[in-house]
């Protein structure tokens, strides 16, 4: 029997260029990336040098504070460059990828005769473990820990963000597989979300609590689906797994081979043919948007939390969609003006577009106005579908009051949860960033 839960706080953006139901085998690239940057708060350690030969899985570094925690190869090849930034910090450990992938053999498990804690040395020994995240502080778990519960959401609700049932086509064996082996991590409930209007396999996961979503984005947060169902009080920990990457730990777990496939939505209203791509983690873009010579932004992931890249850069490492939409460097003459474009969707009354629901807008990235006073307007609050001020949490951040923060739930949050925020804020405020900024003096102060 599943659970409902009704978001009634939020907002759709409907957005042109839609994914359509189509999967097609992306060319094979020469060139993947490992991007450390990928990794918030991890400081790599490299085991490997440029030149040297490598097999799909094998180690390329590991956390310098938790030896434990291994990064690997998605593929095959050699690496030929190690980037580095400012103070030498590591970038991008850039792979020139064989024709065909050599796999490491990990061995193949049942995890139902295996205990947790040798399911987390698997999953730690074969490079798994970074698929696992915690709340609070939005990092990578911590193995010496026990969560009290763990949330996958299969229902993404940002605007054209992969469908997460017809990714997940094919793999329900690798899934229930990838289930069984991560709901021993914890001695609670592992909560599987959904869309309440799916009817596919994922109504028949065994070993899940099931809940059925729905709403206006950000129902399909993962964070928000944590605050009404148990929420994050302090010093308590709950992990977070992508429905993805629980295939991919199942089909491990079946066949003792890291496969990193992922099918990746390519959409926006700058792609010719929106649809959906079979790769591997890691590839260069190049692979799915042929062509960035036109004035655009290629986003790895969705509009919201998504990361800018350029052209000749690699898909992010937790990413399922590339959005493409125009840039927005374009001067909009007397944009001021009270309904004067009814093509920019607002959740003001200062377009048409609130008549018009269902329509679907191609929109740039032009922020129409500057950086302006944060003053109190109930915008925040109209789109926050939690039980916090985001307002007052945001102001918290920015002085850095530890006890306030605390107070007003920054255990229960992360920077996703505030994306919309950086949309409907007419003070255009870096909501995103203030709030990543106050999980880390959290982590750093309170640990």
């Amino acid at each position: 029997m599943s659970n409902d839960i009704r978001i009634r706080k939020g907002l759709n953006i409907n957005l042109e260029g839609e994914a359509e139901k189509v999967v097609s085998d992306a060319p094979r690239v020469k060139t993947f990336a490992l991007k450390p940057t990928d990794f918030h708060s991890i400081t790599p350690k490299m085991v490997v040098k440029e030149g040297e030969k490598i097999k799909a899985g094998d180690v390329i570094f590991f956390s310098k504070y938790n030896e434990k925690i291994k990064f690997v190869a998605p593929v095959s090849g050699t690496i030929s460059e190690i980037r580095r930034g400012a103070k030498r910090r590591i970038l991008e450990v850039v792979i020139d990828a064989d024709n065909q992938d050599d796999y490491k053999e990990f061995g193949a498990k049942d995890p139902g005769q295996l205990s947790a804690e040798e399911i987390k040395e698997y999953l730690l020994e074969s490079g798994c473990w970074p698929f696992i995240r915690q709340r609070p502080y939005d990092v990578i778990a911590n193995p010496e820990e026990t969560p009290k519960a763990i949330f996958i959401s299969a229902y993404a609700s940002a605007p054209l963000a992969a469908d997460v049932e017809f990714v997940l086509q094919g793999r329900e064996e690798d899934f229930q597989a990838g289930i069984d082996a991560v709901a021993k991590l914890t001695a609670g409930k592992t909560h599987l979300s959904v869309n309440k209007k799916s009817s596919s396999f994922l109504n028949e996961v065994k070993g899940v609590e099931l809940h059925k979503v729905s709403g206006p984005h950000p129902s399909g947060n993962v964070g928000v689906q944590i605050h009404h169902i148990d929420p994050v009080n302090a010093g308590e920990r709950v992990w977070v797994i992508n429905p993805e990457d629980v295939a991919v730990i199942g089909k491990l777990f079946r066949t003792g081979q890291l496969d990193t496939t992922r099918i990746v939505a390519v959409a926006g209203s700058e792609i010719e043919k929106p649809q959906y791509y079979r790769v591997k983690i890691g590839s260069g873009i190049n692979a799915l948007v042929k062509n960035d010579s036109g004035n655009v932004r290629i986003i790895s992931g969705d509009v919201l939390t998504g990361d800018k890249i350029a052209g000749n850069s690699f898909l992010g490492y937790y990413h399922n969609t590339v959005t493409v939409i125009p840039e927005g460097n374009e001067y909009r003459m007397f944009g001021w003006l009270p309904f004067k474009d009814n093509n920019i969707p607002s959740m003001h009354h200062t377009s048409f577009s609130w008549l018009f629901p269902k329509k679907k807008y191609k929109v740039n990235t032009n922020l129409n106005g500057e950086e302006r006073a944060l003053v109190v307007t109930g915008e925040m609050e109209k789109v926050m579908p939690m039980d916090v001020y985001p307002m007052q949490l945001l102001k918290a951040c920015m002085v850095n009051n530890i006890e306030k923060m605390e107070h007003l739930g920054i255990y229960e949050v992360a920077p996703e949860d505030f994306a919309l925020i950086d949309y409907a804020c007419t003070s255009k405020i870096e909501a995103q960033d203030i709030i990543r900024q106050g999980l880390d003096l959290m982590i750093k102060e309170v640990g």
